[in-house]
């Protein structure tokens, strides 16, 4: 790894994906995942009800028994949770999530989000998750905690596999970096603490208007881009210990 691309000369870092989680998590006390418009807004939406979120890897067979194992209910696809049910079923959906009731604990396959969390964790950070609904919550419990900190937005991906960075991302990110000193900042974390600044007055029309968004909207789920925007609704700090989300104390 080129020590320039780890950003090690400052406090708070800023890249992408899981290889720019890796790049950046050398001395990182704390790393955020940011994942706005799925992993990241639904867990806190979950976390804000009280529920337990146990990330996982893979959205195949394993993650059934993953679940069954751990007496949780496994979360399924949008897609998915409309055809089985009628949009009933616990989803990767933040507007689906908030209606949920009788359940305790889930999990939430996600080959972003998740993947991030458990590679960040092995490589011994506090992991938190943080979206526009908590940004001013996680901001104030790492000014208040100090320390290194990485902040990884995840990113789509495209057909091929390769990474697609995406606005969502970008703007959830930023929102946190925004609330954080500026001389702590990377040039990367300026870069998309500064993206935030200059959409923050339209942040809702942009993130209906982006990829992700459109992309939402023409699928019927653009509902989940209005909770995602909502920009500080929530005051959790969802903390990743022993494989499970919980709100930290």
């Amino acid at each position: 790894m080129n020590p320039a691309h780890q950003q090690l000369g400052h406090r708070v870092r800023f890249e992408w994906g899981p290889t720019g989680a890796a790049a950046i998590a050398d001395g990182a006390d704390v790393a955020l995942v940011v994942d706005v418009l799925s992993f990241t807004t639904t867990l806190c939406v979950a976390v804000e009800r009280g529920i337990t979120v146990l990330p996982y890897r893979w959205k195949d067979e394993r993650a059934a028994a993953y679940a069954a194992e751990r007496d949780a209910t496994l979360a399924v696809g949008r897609l998915e949770a409309r055809s089985l049910t009628g949009g009933a079923a616990v989803s990767l959906s933040p507007a689906a999530m908030a209606r949920v009731t009788g359940v305790e604990r889930i999990v939430l396959p996600s080959p972003n989000g998740s993947t991030i969390s458990f590679g960040l964790a092995d490589l011994g950070c506090t992991v938190l998750g943080a979206s526009l609904r908590n940004r001013t919550a996680v901001a104030r419990w790492l000014l208040e905690r100090g320390g290194t900190v990485a902040v990884v937005a995840a990113g789509e991906r495209w057909p091929d596999g390769t990474l697609r960075p995406c606005a969502e991302d970008l703007y959830g990110a930023g929102a946190v970096l925004s609330r954080l000193p500026d001389a702590d900042l990377s040039p990367e974390a300026r870069l998309a603490a500064d993206a935030f600044r200059a959409v923050e007055p339209r942040l809702v029309a942009a993130l209906h208007d982006c990829a992700g968004g459109r992309e939402l909207a023409e699928a019927g789920f653009g509902d989940d881009v209005d909770v995602a925007a909502e920009l500080d609704a929530a005051n959790v700090v969802p903390v990743l210990e022993s494989g499970e989300f919980r709100p930290v104390n």
